[in-house]
């Protein structure tokens, strides 16, 4: 057969498939496994590892096979960097922020107080400069990373009581992601709780917890935790864009064929576009359906965003003071903020502010 008779029959598409079938097929099957920090329930975070696994698996032709395991399922929730880096799972899927116990920098990985949006996060990762400081970080850990895909911006949590003035936090028991945002909120005298998101409602309907935050609208209903903390507020200021991560075990990576690791970075890119994608569409009418059912649905008042501000400074602060990697890496991403917003008060923001002013 003739080259444009190849054309006709099977288009570009089957010609790439074509070509790239020997090397495909030459190489020996694979198996990994994949440890994430989320239950199955959460279609949208758990599920962009399932979006990575599938998408490996097709454009790999089978050869390469990733199971994916929910937490407790292989190791706990916070267990998986233990995981990466002693090369018990090849890969996890994790909110980065929940390991600044091991070292503050983890948070830059996901979201700190006041950071980038989701589109900003992006940038800053892929062309920012920002992957390379990260990816140096950690190389300690065995870890090399890659986006899973990013939540957009965050709600302010479940409260069992209205929140009428910042004293109303003092002694507030309240699970929180982890990191820095737990540093700030304990200026603010909330006793922090970092618990994984699968013990929480029982510990609102308890009583144990007095607040939650956790994603938004759309992860939240599913959690019910509308059933038992009524009023639901606005922004998390913690958590602008959080980015959630694929983290890869380096010698693993390393270990793979050029066309597998090629096909693992293009795997992620489709489960992270897949993932933000999700929580835009279905956010919304998540949101409606909560406020029908009861929700009741309030926003910060400004004095209290500037005593979070103010408090989450005094923390990166004290890092800054006592850790030269996180003051590196966070002055590296607020030069990059402050470019953003000044491209940001140029586009989007008037562009949104228009939008909101108008009837569609």
């Amino acid at each position: 057969m003739d080259r444009r008779s190849m054309m006709k029959k099977a288009g570009l598409a089957g010609i790439l498939a074509a070509a790239a079938a020997p090397a495909v097929h030459a190489q020996q099957a694979v198996r990994w496994r994949l440890a994430a920090s989320f239950p199955k329930s959460l279609d949208t975070i758990f599920g962009s590892g399932e979006k990575f696994a599938a998408t490996l698996k097709a454009i790999s032709g089978g050869k390469f096979e990733v199971s994916v395991h929910a937490a407790g399922e292989l190791m706990p929730a916070f267990g998986v960097v233990d995981g990466i880096e002693n090369g018990t799972v090849e890969m996890a899927l994790t909110a980065p922020y929940y390991f600044t116990g091991k070292d503050h920098c983890f948070a830059f990985g996901c979201a700190v107080p006041f950071g980038l949006t989701a589109g900003q996060m992006d940038a800053w990762m892929e062309h920012g400069g920002g992957r390379p400081l990260m990816d140096d970080f950690y190389a300690q850990y065995n870890i090399r990373s890659q986006s899973a895909g990013n939540t957009g911006t965050q709600m302010g949590g479940w409260y069992r009581k209205e929140i009428k003035s910042i004293d109303d936090l003092k002694g507030l028991k309240m699970r929180l992601g982890g990191g820095l945002f737990g540093d700030a909120m304990a200026k603010l005298g909330v006793v922090s709780q970092n618990m994984p998101v699968g013990e929480v409602y029982q510990a609102l309907e308890k009583g144990t917890l007095d607040a939650v935050e956790f994603v938004g609208p759309y992860d939240d209903l599913k959690l019910g935790f509308n059933k038992v903390a009524p009023y639901y507020y606005y922004p998390g200021w913690w958590e602008g864009g959080a980015e959630l991560e694929f983290f890869i075990n380096t010698k693993a990576y390393a270990a793979l064929p050029k066309e597998y690791q090629a096909m693992v970075d293009v795997a992620c890119q489709v489960a992270a576009r897949d993932m933000t994608a999700k929580y835009n569409a279905n956010n919304p009418i998540a949101l409606k359906k909560l406020v029908a059912e009861g929700t009741k649905l309030r926003a910060f008042p400004k004095d209290f965003m500037d005593a979070g501000y103010k408090a989450s400074m005094e923390a990166f602060a004290e890092q800054e003071a006592k850790n030269p990697t996180f003051k590196k890496i966070h002055q590296h991403m607020r030069s990059f903020q402050r470019d953003q917003l000044l491209w940001d008060r140029h586009s989007e923001f008037r562009y949104n502010s228009y939008m909101h002013s108008i009837k569609i």
